[in-house]
This record gives C-alpha cells, sequence and structure tokens, in this order.
C-alpha cells in the first residue's frame, strides 16, 4: 500500500512510499482510509518539537485523523463489521491515517455520522475531541460561563466555540480582520481582531480559557480569568500531572515540572488552576460527538483539499498557522 512517510525530523521532508499492509490484531479494525486531515500536530511532530513527549521512531507514517471504511476486523472486535463507514482519532502511539489503510484499535473507531462526507468527517476527529476533553472533561464548562478561546478560525478554535455555545456558555475569541464575520457566525459572542486590539484590555472575570498559541499569550490570559477560573493549554508547557498520566520516565516528568514551573506558580498566585490537555483517542466520545453533529449542533470547517500526491504541500501550508478550519488530504 501507499503511505506518506518521514525519515528524519525537519521541515519539508516526507514521501510517498510503498509499505506493507499494517497486521490485524485481535481488537484491531482495518480501514480504507477514504480521507484524512492534516493537524498542527502533524506538523510539530515531522519537525520534532513534540519528540521529548512523542518517542516515535522511523520511519514514521504521519496522520491522525481518518474516515474510511472497515476492510476486515480481528477475532475479538464485536462493535465493528466490513463494510462499516467509520472515523476515528487513532492512538498517538499508533498513528499513520496518511496511507491506504491503517490498523486501529476498536476503542478509538465510531461509525461516521450519517450526515456527511467523507472528507467532512475526516475534518472531526482530533479537534473534536480536543474540544470535548477541554470544556467538557476537563473545564466542566455550564450554562453561563464565560469561556475565552483563542484563535477561533483555526481547527480546534472552530469546533470548541461550537461546542461551547451548544453547553450554554458566552463566547469570546480572536482572528485576524479578515475572519471576524466569519468567526462571529460560528456563534462567538465577542470577537476580537488581534491585529486592532489586545485580548487583554478588552476582556475580563471570564471562566475558562483555552489555550492554543505560545507562552506570551498563555501568560496574558492569567489577566482575564476570575478568582478560581482555569486556564487550559492545549500547546503546553505539559506538566508533571502530564508526565505521570502519560507515564514517561521520571526524568521527562522532571523537565515538565521546569517548563511548566512559571506558568504554575503565577497561576496559582492569582488562584487560578492551570492545566495542559494533550488530546487522547476515544471511540466512546466519538460517538457522542457524532450525535451532536447529525443534529446538526456542530459541524465541519474545511479550508482546502489537496490530493494524496500533495500531501507534502498540504503539510507545509498547515504549518503556516493560517488555514480557517481544517485542511482535507482525499487518499480515495
Amino acid at each position: 500500500m501507499k503511505a506518506f512517510s518521514i525519515d528524519r525530523y525537519g521541515k519539508k521532508n516526507g514521501r510517498i512510499v510503498e509499505v506493507p499492509t499494517p497486521e490485524v490484531g485481535a481488537h484491531d479494525v482495518l480501514v480504507q482510509v477514504y480521507a484524512t486531515s492534516v493537524n498542527l500536530l502533524d506538523s510539530k511532530i515531522s519537525t520534532g518539537e513534540f519528540k521529548l513527549i512523542l518517542p516515535y521512531s522511523f520511519p514514521l507514517i504521519l496522520g491522525n485523523d481518518l474516515a474510511g471504511v472497515v476492510v476486515s476486523v480481528g477475532p475479538s472486535v464485536r462493535r465493528f463489521k466490513p463494510g462499516d463507514e467509520v472515523y476515528a482519532r487513532p492512538p498517538q502511539e499508533r498513528i499513520g491515517t496518511f496511507a491506504e489503510l491503517i490498523a486501529v484499535h476498536e476503542d478509538a473507531l465510531a461509525l461516521k455520522p450519517e450526515n456527511l462526507s467523507m472528507e467532512e468527517a475526516a475534518a472531526l476527529p482530533l479537534v473534536a475531541l480536543t474540544a470535548w476533553q477541554v470544556l467538557v472533561e476537563s473545564a466542566r464548562l455550564k450554562q453561563g460561563q464565560k469561556v475565552f478561546i483563542h484563535a477561533g478560525s483555526g481547527g480546534v478554535g472552530t469546533l470548541a466555540i461550537q461546542l461551547a455555545k451548544h453547553l450554554g456558555a458566552f463566547v469570546a475569541t480572536t482572528t485576524s480582520t479578515r475572519n471576524v464575520d466569519w468567526v462571529k457566525a460560528l456563534g462567538a459572542d465577542v470577537v476580537i481582531d488581534y491585529k486592532k486590539q489586545n485580548f487583554e484590555s478588552v476582556l475580563q472575570d471570564y471562566d475558562v480559557v483555552l489555550n492554543s498559541l505560545g507562552a506570551d499569550e498563555l501568560e496574558k490570559s492569567l489577566t482575564i480569568l476570575r478568582p478560581g477560573g482555569q486556564l487550559i493549554s492545549i500547546s503546553g508547557p505539559p506538566t508533571p500531572q502530564f508526565a505521570q498520566e502519560q507515564r514517561l520516565p521520571w526524568v521527562l516528568g522532571l523537565v515538565m515540572r521546569m517548563l511548566s514551573g512559571g506558568i504554575r506558580r503565577k497561576a496559582r498566585k492569582k488562584n487560578i488552576s492551570y492545566a495542559f490537555v494533550f488530546m487522547r483517542a476515544s471511540g466512546a466520545q466519538l460517538d457522542e460527538i457524532t450525535t451532536l453533529i447529525e443534529s446538526g449542533i456542530i459541524k465541519p470547517v474545511i479550508d482546502r483539499t489537496f490530493a494524496f500526491e500533495s500531501t507534502a504541500d498540504a503539510l507545509s501550508y498547515v504549518g503556516q498557522g493560517r488555514s480557517k478550519g481544517k485542511v482535507i488530504i482525499k487518499i480515495k
């Protein structure tokens, strides 16, 4: 089968190669990939930004989202059968959706929403699960609370806005001038043009911040949170708790304690909690998200679609950080 693989960390590397068909374990489902999508995570993995917490070996097939059709199932699989249309974010230790076939543990899979195309479904798993695990699972966002979501026109931002509004929250976000009206249409109550205003000068007394940007934005986010508020970052720095959850070596736990020490101390002084969330695969949560999708509450937002042969171009485009929503790669 064909797959897009990298042999080393670095920018502008990777190529389509022939690789063996994946082996199917007892609880695995072999899926023919019809479409996948590119996340900023893929770009960061390829350049080595996450090699401390995601120690992959080479050659490495990239890709964290899929929509496709079940080809075969392992002997212990009961929830899926050949011919089922499915979508998923594979477990982090078994990524590789930039390929014609992938074997995925059944616990990570869900039936594809009936009202979506393969391309639309492929846009959702990683960003929808990220938004769910930050807002529902970690923040326990309640009706009437105020949430600030950085980068509202990005892949996670577009989904988080929709989910937060469904949960009954008041939503503020940032975007560039050309996207202000577009992001408002997603449901945001306040949209700050970051080219004209500083969010920390406009917002105050927020309950939750979802940070997906850098250290400057992370620290400024503390100033808009009320005492008792929650600062949740998906872009780091990772915490000692994360190291424990991932069962990383104790040395990495010490490194993460140092990396996050500054922001955790500053948060404590303001009676604010800081957490790092690294999205995990969950077919059960995707089932709940599917219900929202089929009810029309959450809709995928797609920027561009690339052919499989242009995967390197798609990665480069996403790495620039200017896409509105998700970038799709059509495999079949």
